[in-house]
C-alpha cells in the first residue's frame, strides 16, 4: 500500500523541536583540531539534552552541512565522520536513530535552500532549541533565520561551541540581545512540547 513502509515512523507533533547543527563531522578542515576541543564537551552536554528531549517526546532534527559532498546522503556523512577518530567520538555520543529527522544544508543557515521550514511546519514547531557548531557562524545564521520566522529561540550555552571562546561569547551575547534568545544552560531548559 502506498506510504506504508516498515521504516516509517508515525509523525510527531510538538511545539518544541531540538536542532543539532553540524555535529556530524570528521573535523578534517582548517581549524578542525582547534574546534574539536570545545566541541567534545558541548557534545557530551548535548547527548544528555537529546536524551531528555527523547523522554519528553520532543522531535530531534540533525541539520548538517554537506561540506560540498553533493553525492553524499546523511548516512554517508555519518560513515565519513566515524572514519576519523575525532568524528567517531562525537558520533558515538550523538548517533541519530530511526526516530530522528535530518536535513542537509549547503550553506551556513539551516533554513537556506533546505526543507527545514516545511519539516518544522509539519511538526507544528513554534519553539526551537538550536545546538551544535559553530556558535558564531552556523548557529548564529540559523538562529537569525529562525528569529525572522517568529520562532522562540533557545541556544543553550553549554551545547554550542566555536573555534575561540571569545567568538562563542560574542555570538551568544548577540543572540541574547538582538534575537531575544534564551541562552541558559541545557539543564535549566524545560522540555515540554
Amino acid at each position: 500500500m502506498p506510504g506504508e513502509n516498515k521504516n516509517d515512523i508515525a509523525p510527531e507533533t510538538s511545539e518544541l523541536v531540538l536542532l543539532i547543527v553540524d555535529m556530524i563531522s570528521d573535523f578534517e578542515f582548517e581549524d578542525g583540531e582547534e574546534l574539536y576541543t570545545p566541541a567534545l564537551p558541548a557534545a557530551k552536554n548535548l547527548a544528555k539534552l537529546k536524551g531528555r528531549a527523547r523522554e519528553a517526546g520532543v522531535p530531534v532534527i540533525y541539520v548538517n552541512d554537506n561540506f560540498g559532498r553533493w553525492r553524499d546522503d546523511f548516512k554517508s556523512m555519518i560513515e565519513c565522520a566515524r572514519a576519523s577518530e575525532k568524528g567517531r567520538e562525537i558520533v558515538d555520543l550523538l548517533a541519530p536513530d530511526e526516530r530522528d529527522y535530518y536535513v542537509l544544508k549547503p550553506k551556513h543557515s539551516g533554513f537556506y535552500s533546505t526543507a527545514l521550514d516545511v519539516l518544522l511546519e509539519h511538526l507544528g514547531a513554534r519553539r526551537l532549541i538550536i545546538t551544535g557548531l559553530t556558535t558564531d557562524i552556523c548557529i548564529l545564521f540559523t538562529a537569525n533565520d529562525a528569529y525572522m520566522r517568529d520562532y522562540e529561540l533557545h541556544v543553550p550555552a553549554d551545547c554550542v561551541a566555536a573555534v575561540k571562546p571569545e567568538q562563542n561569547e560574542y555570538a551568544l551575547e548577540y543572540m541574547t540581545r538582538v534575537l531575544k534568545t534564551d541562552t541558559r544552560e541545557s539543564g535549566e531548559l524545560e522540555m515540554t512540547g
